[in-house]
């Protein structure tokens, strides 16, 4: 698009899957605050490993990290404590209509996800359908066994619907798991 009186053109920058699943981890993070806040759980966001290869030092204020790369693979997204029980989860978001491919979750956090459960931990995948516009939450337990049946290679939006729990929406809270976190584990 050119702008009148000028040579400046826009160019909408290309998309790309890195911050694919950002909008649904702001929605959890705005809603783990007010958690915190009113002291019904203590949930955070896993920091990335990395490790710094090169720093830029223009001045002491401006260090800027130009390079780095990942030290190991991350396990989940999401860890805490609510009700006295230790909470491990993933965020994923999904444009299809039909289902969730398995290859978004990748194989060390599906281990990750068997570990947690096997030494009794509420663990779960927080899905964003973005398609239909509805979040769902999915035990562990079920999207595993699902998973190792190797029927597919994807979660049918059909079993999505029959198996996950919908998670509602407000201001404060806009993606409200712990509502049916307390309903689902019987907390």
């Amino acid at each position: 698009m050119k702008y009148p009186n000028s040579n400046k053109v826009y160019v909408k920058p290309k998309e790309t899957t890195s911050n694919r699943g950002m909008s649904l981890e702001d929605d959890i993070n705005v809603s783990n605050r007010y958690y915190l806040a009113h002291e019904m759980a203590v949930v955070h966001k896993k920091p990335t490993p990395i490790t710094i290869v090169k720093v830029d030092y223009p001045k002491r204020s401006a260090a800027k990290i130009t390079e780095a790369y990942f030290k190991v693979p991350s396990t989940t997204d999401y860890n805490g404590i609510y009700l006295g029980k230790y909470i491990d989860f993933e965020a994923k978001e999904c444009e299809s209509r039909t289902s969730f491919p398995f290859s978004s979750i990748h194989p060390h956090q599906i281990r990750h996800l068997k570990d947690v459960l096997r030494h009794g931990a509420i663990a779960f995948i927080i899905l964003r359908m973005t398609s239909y516009d509805k979040d769902f939450l999915i035990r562990a337990g079920d999207f595993i066994d699902f998973h190792d049946s190797g029927t597919r290679k994807s979660l049918p939006y059909e079993w999505i619907e029959e198996k996950g729990f919908l998670i509602n929406r407000s201001y404060q809270r806009p993606c409200d798991y712990l509502a049916i976190v307390k309903e689902v584990f019987d907390l």
